[in-house]
């Protein structure tokens, strides 16, 4: 069974914990209407993707 052979620090502990934080969701301006979307996703009220049409425009 492996058992550690010193105890880890909090300073150390912290250090690898660091990067366990979940990323803010990044968003891009869209070329088109110049609304905020999320990357490599169709924009529903347009039905756009990559200069596109992939579905009917969604009516309000």
């Amino acid at each position: 069974m492996a058992v550690p052979k010193r105890k880890t620090t909090p300073s150390k502990r912290g250090m690898r914990r660091s990067h366990h934080k979940l990323a803010n969701p990044s968003y891009v301006e869209d070329k088109d209407s110049g609304e905020l979307r999320r990357p490599h996703h169709i924009d529903l009220k347009t039905g756009m993707y990559r200069g596109k049409q992939v579905l009917e425009p969604k009516e309000d």
